[in-house]
């Protein structure tokens, strides 16, 4: 159930490559200049990485979710921020090609695969994070179109993307309330608020997305009306597991990190690789990000098949691994000493970027919540 394929094997190689020649030497200057690389992004799209598990028939690659999870850690062994963007947008393009009509789908699906459009999705407000259901902006439909109205908060690509896909509330019956509907850039009404400043997460923009009068066709309606908090869930279930597998490739990264390090410093007559104390806390280490390896494929293996437990696994996975990811790579600035502190070791930056994870996709005791609810409702 968790061998790699050789299939999966080849995507490995390749998306490494990407990563490695790609992502990797620009990390921490993309960081330092806040730069985003759209054009790098384009060639992430040029080799499948828009559409990962979005259909064929509409430009996607067609893989597993078990596929993704094994891309997003390559991704984000080169540069996390890139692999998180990368993973915020395929939500994007599989809400898409997942509740879309066939016209739809014709029209968006194909652009945000190729990433020639990217994609941002907008579910969280200023005063509405957790409590998903609770959101207040609006749309009224008035004739062929719907109004809206509101403020959206967190948005990843915020002034960038083509594309974004609102959950705004078309009728006071709460969680019922909430459709999904496709924004495109440029829609008269539709602007940002500044850049957000930030602990990390430097080479993607972050700012809040207001939408004054916007008016938008009917016709760009995912799904059904009130069929938005469920399309927000199911994207979410998927983006968890996403944002797992990023932090446990910055994890692995600065484990790897670790371990060249100790082998090359030398302290009290020898490299500090024969300390055994430090040989424990490597051992721990790989043994965390080994274990929240695990549970990702568990994870990613249920939503392939659509388990009924997919939601719970999501969640523990989510947890697990975002914890894992985060820890281990604080620890390796310990074990690097002063030089961890410092940035062209390229730990600290892992470090600001991994710990968002533990925040976004819903928080990690949001996380405990809904596999404790699995039990109590059992």
């Amino acid at each position: 159930m968790y061998g790699v394929t050789e299939d999966q094997a080849a995507i490995v190689q390749m998306v490494r490559q990407f990563a490695a020649e790609s992502l990797a030497p620009h990390a921490a200057e993309w960081d330092e200049t806040h730069h985003f690389p759209v054009d790098v992004l384009r060639q992430a799209g040029e080799l499948g990485m828009g559409g990962i598990y979005s259909r064929e028939q509409f430009g996607g690659s067609g893989l597993s979710r078990a596929d993704a999870v094994l891309i997003f850690e390559e991704l984000a062994k080169g540069d996390t921020t890139i692999a998180a963007y990368i993973s915020i947008h395929n939500m994007v393009t599989w809400m898409i090609d997942s509740f879309g009509t066939d016209e739809q789908c014709a029209e968006w699906v194909p652009q945000l695969a190729s990433m020639e459009a990217l994609g941002s999705y907008c579910l969280t407000e200023p005063g509405v994070g957790s409590d998903a259901a609770a959101l207040s902006t609006r749309a009224v439909r008035d004739g062929d179109d719907y109004v809206i109205d509101g403020v959206k908060q967190f948005i990843s690509g915020a002034g960038t993307s083509a594309f974004y896909i609102v959950m705004a509330r078309t009728a006071d019956t709460g969680s019922h309330g909430i459709s999904a509907i496709v924004v495109p850039d440029g829609t008269p009404g539709l602007s940002f608020g500044p850049l957000e400043k930030k602990m990390g997460w430097h080479a993607q923009p972050t700012r809040q997305v207001f939408f004054d009068g916007v008016r938008v066709p009917v016709a760009n309606l995912l799904g059904r009306e009130g069929d938005g908090f469920g399309i927000a869930m199911s994207g979410l279930d998927g983006g968890r597991v996403n944002i797992g597998a990023c932090s446990l490739g910055g994890g692995q990264a600065a484990l790897d990190k670790s371990v060249a390090y100790l082998k090359e410093r030398r302290a009290f007559g020898a490299p500090l690789i024969e300390q055994q104390a430090l040989l424990f806390q490597l051992a721990d280490m790989d043994t965390e990000l080994e274990s929240a390896r695990t549970l990702l494929a568990r994870a990613a293996d249920a939503l392939d098949r659509g388990d009924a437990d997919k939601v719970r696994l999501c969640a523990m996975a989510k947890r697990v691994a975002t914890d894992a990811g985060f820890t281990v790579a604080n620890s390796a600035i310990q074990l690097h000493g002063g030089y961890g502190y410092l940035a062209e070791y390229g730990l600290e930056r892992i470090v600001r970027d991994l710990r968002v994870h533990q925040i976004l996709e819903g928080t990690n005791e949001i996380m405990r919540l809904i596999i404790g609810r699995s039990l109590a409702e059992a």
